[in-house]
This record gives structure tokens, C-alpha cells and sequence, in this order.
């Protein structure tokens, strides 16, 4: 299943931060949305970075409670894996557990920030694919 289909039935909204806004600032944003990563952008469409919850771990684990008045940006990762509309679920997934991440940026056709593919999104597809494929193998030992 490619991209774009997952995107059209999840929803391309992307909630993103602004590099100088707080850990903290970061962290009530993703309770308020219930997501586990937030794209880095002044401008909601390039992509500066992608800060999750394992980020603020790693920056607690090293300065404890001080981090939360630190900047996104001084935690966040800012080499982001991105896709496009064509690529595929399987490819996506491969992607994903070679580099250990759980949410991946879409960026549309002119470079700009599209949506957000979260690792989730992708087995509700992949289970959605096995499910229709259980039923059109059902069908056809049933027809004959």
C-alpha cells in the first residue's frame, strides 16, 4: 500500500513546534495531541527536526528536571528519515526497524512537510492489506 493511501484514510494533519519552545512546552503538546513525536519547524512545512518522547528521556537521563527548560531544538534529532506519497508500507517498515523509529515525516512532491506516518499507522494498513486478502482467499474457496 503506498503512502499516500495511508495518509488519505489516517489524516495529514502534523502537529509541529517551534525549535526555541521549552521540553516542556514539547511535552504538553504531545498529552494535549496523545502522540509520541512532534516535527521541528518555524514554518510548518520544512522540517529542522522531529522531537519524540525518547528524546526527552535521553535529555532527562543526562540533566535531569533542568531539561525541561532546555529548547526543543537542544534535544531534538535533526537527521529526520522522511518519505513520500509513493513509497510503500512495506518499504516504510523496513525502514522503520533498520533505524528504530516510530514516526517518519511525509514530504510532498515540492519538499515540504505533507503529513506523518507513525508506526502504528502502518500496522493498522498492514493488517487492513491481510485482512482483505483473508477474505478474497475465503471467497474464492467458498465460489469454487
Amino acid at each position: 500500500m503506498r503512502i499516500e493511501r495511508v495518509l488519505r484514510n489516517k489524516g495529514d494533519e502534523v502537529v509541529t513546534i517551534a525549535p526555541a519552545a521549552s521540553v516542556a512546552d514539547l511535552l504538553r503538546l504531545l498529552t494535549t495531541h496523545r502522540i509520541g513525536a512532534a516535527v521541528v519547524s518555524g514554518d510548518g512545512r520544512a522540517i529542522e527536526g522531529i522531537a519524540s518522547e525518547r528524546d526527552v528521556v535521553r535529555a532527562m537521563d543526562i540533566t535531569g528536571r533542568d531539561a525541561l527548560q532546555d529548547t526543543v531544538e537542544s534535544i531534538m534529532t535533526s537527521v529526520v528519515q522522511t518519505c513520500t506519497y509513493d513509497d510503500t508500507t512495506e518499504g516504510l517498515m523496513a525502514v522503520m526497524t533498520e533505524l528504530r523509529v516510530r514516526h517518519v515525516p511525509v514530504v510532498g512532491p515540492d519538499g515540504a512537510l505533507a503529513g506523518i506516518i507513525s508506526i502504528g499507522d502502518v500496522v493498522k494498513a498492514r493488517l487492513g492489506e491481510l485482512e482483505d486478502e483473508r477474505q478474497a482467499l475465503i471467497d474464492y474457496v467458498t465460489q469454487s
